[in-house]
């Protein structure tokens, strides 16, 4: 499974079959299902990355970082810092 930008239709938002969502643009490991929860944005919504590595990170603004493929850079969207499904956890 390929994550991408929205382009009007994101095709993974209700897609929760077990599996690793990668990188669209170099295959570099993600999220994995076991992360993922349904959330109201349009975009799937993970709770945290499969590796330590698997995406890089840098403030945008209070509350958010702007995410990118930690292999080729690759735009993600952004971690949001205290939105997760639990009480202190964040949301991809």
């Amino acid at each position: 499974m390929s994550f991408c930008s929205f382009l009007g239709g994101e095709v993974f938002k209700d897609h929760f079959q077990p599996g690793i969502y990668v990188c669209a643009k170099c295959g570099h490991e993600l999220f994995s299902s076991r992360a993922k929860y349904e959330h109201s944005s349009p975009w799937p919504a993970f709770t945290e990355t499969i590796h330590e590595d698997s995406v890089s990170k840098r403030k945008e603004r209070p509350g958010a970082l702007k995410v990118s493929c930690g292999k080729c850079g690759n735009g993600l969207g952004h971690e949001f810092l205290n939105d997760g499904p639990k009480r202190g956890q964040s949301r991809f």
